[in-house]
């Protein structure tokens, strides 16, 4: 299976301790070199999690290779989200991780399957790796990772908590 991820899931699940659910979940997660330096290189992931990501053998680092496109969807998002689309395009990507609206929107009109952090938590717990579902979005939400309540209601209804 191939997935793409932007910076966002990667930042929330390193940051809250549980980037391996990834790894459970997906085997192996691409990501492009602009989301690497955001979450590494140009250090929005502090300490620990940061380490995390970067150390992780799992997230493969891919060169976007079309910078026409990547140039030509800068105007509409950063530069993270441009390459993860474009790459997610690339490699003929059967799921990209992403939680900024506009992103989801583009992945949407291309026909591309996303998820968030929060639906990958959710998969977690369906599949047991986390105990409690709104444990981790409490956690999530101690660090400023922004959710909506209505999503968060709606996700703890499905897995029942």
């Amino acid at each position: 299976m191939i997935v793409v991820s932007d910076t966002t899931p990667l930042i929330g699940l390193a940051s809250i301790g549980r980037l391996e659910i990834l790894k459970k979940i997906f085997e192996e997660v691409y990501i492009p070199q602009a989301v690497y330096d955001e979450t590494v290189t140009h250090g929005k992931v502090e300490g620990k999690a940061k380490q995390e990501v970067e150390k992780a053998s799992w997230i493969k680092v891919i060169q976007v290779k079309d910078q026409l496109a990547v140039n030509l969807l800068l105007d509409e998002m950063d530069l993270g989200e441009v390459e993860t689309i474009v790459l997610a395009v690339e490699m003929k990507a059967e799921w990209v991780l992403m939680d900024e609206k506009k992103g989801r929107r583009k992945l949407s009109q291309l026909d591309i399957p996303k998820i968030g952090t929060i639906g990958i938590l959710l998969k977690a717990k369906q599949l047991k790796y986390i105990p409690s579902l709104r444990a981790e979005i409490e956690n999530l939400q101690k660090i400023g990772f922004s959710i909506s309540q209505t999503v968060i209601d709606e996700v703890l209804k499905i897995a029942r908590e």
